[in-house]
């Protein structure tokens, strides 16, 4: 096992929303035995609302502090020992402080995923306001890449298999 994942057994799964993080997290998490957690999922629970409802009530600044004090606490409880696979919402990465605070708290992977497959998953999907103006939504894919390529490590993703993912990350050697 790599020294980072001594000291704090976290992998942080990050990439665009639709990239299939949460997907891929959950089977790696079952494949490797550890404890998987959707921060997205985390956030709605404790709020006693959607993310959409955050956003559209509380407004982008309000939600990421939310996600940042969350991320904290999931950050926490790997220092404390607890194995966890995490799914980061597509915009926790890129968001001032949560990279810098992620780079000794485990290992991240970033999901590179094809523009058109996100396009071809998220069609149909009227739940993420970020993705609501075409036109808006290339334009933040464009942006954001460059922040999820500042990960440890990244995954080329361009099938619907998640497993494909899985043992592209289990190839990485990290829990050797």
């Amino acid at each position: 096992m790599i020294f980072k994942l001594k000291r704090s057994p976290g992998i942080y799964l990050v990439g665009f929303m639709g990239c299939g993080k949460s997907t891929v997290g959950a089977k790696l998490a079952d494949e490797i035995g550890w404890r998987f957690l959707d921060l997205d999922q985390s956030i709605e629970d404790q709020q006693q609302k959607s993310i959409a409802s955050i956003f559209e009530t509380q407004g982008e600044p309000a939600f990421r502090q939310i996600e940042s004090d969350a991320l904290n606490s999931v950050i926490k409880e790997t220092y404390r020992g607890r194995a966890t696979v995490t799914s980061l919402g597509g915009g926790a990465f890129p968001w001032p402080g949560n990279r810098e605070r992620l780079e000794d708290a485990g290992v991240t992977i970033w999901l590179d995923v094809p523009f058109a497959l996100i396009e071809k998953r998220i069609a149909n999907q009227d739940h993420r306001p970020l993705a609501r103006n075409p036109q808006k939504f290339r334009e933040l894919f464009d942006k954001r890449r460059s922040f999820y390529a500042l990960a440890d490590y990244t995954i080329p993703f361009n099938t619907d298999n998640a497993q494909d993912a899985v043992q592209a990350i289990l190839a990485l050697g990290l829990l050797d």
